[in-house]
């Protein structure tokens, strides 16, 4: 591991190591997972670099990515890495004047697709980005050059153009540019983050030692599933970290078929985020509703259990003997939804609640919550799956142990430095300055405070705490989060900057809402009927009242608004990473905002 210092220096394992490797990758075509050897990594990378070359780019030129998840990507994510060329990956579910912007801006000059839903763009992704030369499909599709053809040009090169992509590779320095990533967050337009051999590697090979070794120490035998966007720096950083460690990665088919895949690989890890685990929460307590006599007190006594796990925890004789019985008998059933072999989760983008972190952990599925961003190659910090006493419930961990910085600065605003701080800004050295202070410290806007001195805990972002008429200050991130423990609540927004108070706005989960007006024979023809009828204003007044229980005073939610809308990446309301997008509901709901306040008291 110590000899990885640029990116396509993971390839060498492939050649050596993991050279018999027969499934680095997978992926699922006509409902048949594809596998991809080591050997046709290593031999197709090497076909892509030259492929590039011929195509008449040069060390320092850029190639984009609009794609999914999918081995192709990879390929020519390494491919570019020894051609000297970067790689900017967008997402597919951007909007097109967002795609023709990064690819204006980055001055890419070929475009590799990978779903066919991008076909209907591609004039005008052509025309909205001149720069393009052009564009190829990882699928067959029309209007655009087979890959399948690119790959097989590179071959047939190789024995010409290989001495070349060697020249070029010992030139690479780990401190050269690897690849823009485009990042808006929530708001603004997006920004080009720069980031080098040296960021992204320092922070695989840290987090690949800790899933490479200690007591669940995981290596070529191991399953990983990948399901969040490759495009993130998160999950392809962990996708290097799988790849150092020699996991066989396969590659869902997309969100929607998460519960399916899982059940046919049975991973031993996964990324993921706060809401899909709530999901997974929520469901498995769908079922435990519908269970009567003794099985449902069985089944409330073991989620009850989990309430009082803690790491490190040693049961008394007593508890040891109903963990037991909960284990075998609903505990079991819990892990054997996620497959059955999970040796942990990593989660990151917000917090998780601690009592969700209690259900998985007690279940023998642990979950480890990290922090960092784009700008940060991500992590910073994380709680330590080596390590029981650097791990803490609640919290996003201590400090990477890599040479990575961290402190709180006076305004509670959470500073980082480190191998993985970003080169800067593309084109844009005034955000940089803005961001970066003289001392090389690197503001993040995310609030924060250390527990025990050195566990981290989020509070919100700097710039969506908000102050009410009474000067205290709301950090809506931690009241939506003690709301979301409700059953019956799926999303929130929680208003009320220059207010008497706190409000929020609630899209309710009308699964459960379903469910429960079914059990109460209530009528209503649809969702908008649904949240009008007075026992379902009841029942979500009670929800808010006992979360207000668990809120300072000036925190709790005096009013609140039901919507029968679905907020998601597709609709706008949510970023990449599953985050609101504060900016677009304000606009939305401005009307509901407005009505909310404008009631006297």
């Amino acid at each position: 591991m110590q000899n990885l210092t640029r990116l396509f220096d993971i390839l060498d394992l492939y050649r050596g190591e993991y050279s018999q490797k027969e499934l680095a990758f997978a992926r699922k075509e006509n409902g048949k997972w594809l596998p991809w050897s080591a050997a046709d990594y290593v031999r197709q990378s090497d076909a892509v670099a030259c492929a590039l070359l011929d195509l008449g780019l040069e060390k320092g030129d850029k190639v984009a990515t609009i794609s999914g998840n999918r081995p192709e990507w990879n390929v020519l994510d390494m491919g570019a890495a020894q051609a000297g060329i970067i790689h900017v990956p967008v997402y597919p579910t951007l909007s097109l004047d967002e795609q023709k912007y990064i690819l204006r801006h980055s001055g890419v000059k070929y475009l590799f697709v990978g779903d066919r839903s991008i076909q209907s763009k591609l004039d005008e992704l052509r025309s909205g980005a001149p720069c393009l030369e052009g564009i190829y499909s990882f699928n067959e599709v029309e209007d655009a050059r087979s890959w399948k053809e690119f790959v097989a040009k590179g071959e047939e090169l190789l024995p010409t153009l290989k001495t070349k992509v060697e020249e070029i590779k010992k030139s690479i320095h780990e401190d050269d540019l690897l690849t823009l990533i485009y990042t808006s967050g929530t708001t603004g337009t997006p920004k080009g983050v720069m980031l080098s051999h040296k960021n992204l590697i320092s922070n695989s090979k840290a987090t690949a030692y800790k899933l490479g070794h200690g007591p669940r120490a995981m290596g070529m035998s191991h399953v990983a599933l990948s399901f969040l966007p490759l495009c993130h720096v998160y999950e392809r950083m962990m996708d290097y970290n799988f790849q150092i460690n020699g996991l066989s990665v396969y590659y869902a088919e997309s969100l929607a078929t998460i519960a399916r895949d899982i059940k046919e690989i049975r991973p031993h890890v996964f990324n993921t985020v706060p809401r899909l685990l709530e999901k997974v929460h929520e469901r498995v307590m769908e079922v435990g509703k519908d269970l009567t006599g003794v099985k449902k007190w069985i089944f409330d006594e073991a989620v009850k259990f989990t309430r009082k796990f803690y790491v490190g925890i040693k049961f008394n004789p007593v508890d040891q003997l109903k963990f037991n019985f909960f284990d075998k008998v609903i505990y079991s059933k819990w892990r054997e939804a996620l497959g059955g072999r999970i040796n942990y989760m990593v989660s990151g983008g917000s917090a998780l609640q601690i009592n969700l972190h209690q259900f998985f952990w007690m279940a023998g599925m642990r979950v480890y919550e990290g922090y960092g961003l784009t700008e940060t190659s991500p992590v910073i910090f994380v709680n330590d799956p080596m390590d029981d006493s650097r791990v803490k419930l609640g919290t996003v961990g201590p400090l990477m142990d890599n040479g990575t910085e961290g402190k709180i600065a006076e305004d509670g605003e959470i500073l980082a430095r480190g191998p993985g701080l970003m080169m800067g800004y593309y084109k844009d050295e005034e955000m940089t300055r803005k961001v970066i202070d003289e001392d090389g410290w690197f503001h993040t806007g995310d609030i924060g405070v250390l527990d025990e001195g050195k566990f981290l805990r989020i509070t919100d972002r700097k710039k969506e705490i908000f102050k009410l008429k009474s000067g205290k200050y709301v950090a809506p991130q931690a009241v939506e989060n003690i709301l979301k423990g409700s059953h019956f609540i799926e999303q929130v927004l929680v208003v009320g900057e220059n207010q008497k108070f706190a409000s929020a706005i609630i899209v309710p989960a009308f699964d459960a809402l379903e469910k429960f007006a079914s059990e109460k024979k209530l009528e209503a023809a649809n969702r908008q009927e649904m949240i009008q009828h007075p026992e379902i204003d009841a029942l979500l007044r009670k929800e808010v009242r006992l979360a207000n229980k668990k809120l300072g005073n000036n925190e709790q939610v005096k009013r609140f608004k039901l919507v029968a809308d679905t907020w998601s990446q597709g609709t706008g309301e949510l970023s990449q990473t599953l985050k609101l997008k504060r900016k677009v509901l304000h606009q939305k709901y401005d009307g509901l905002i407005r009505e909310i306040f404008s009631i006297e008291d």
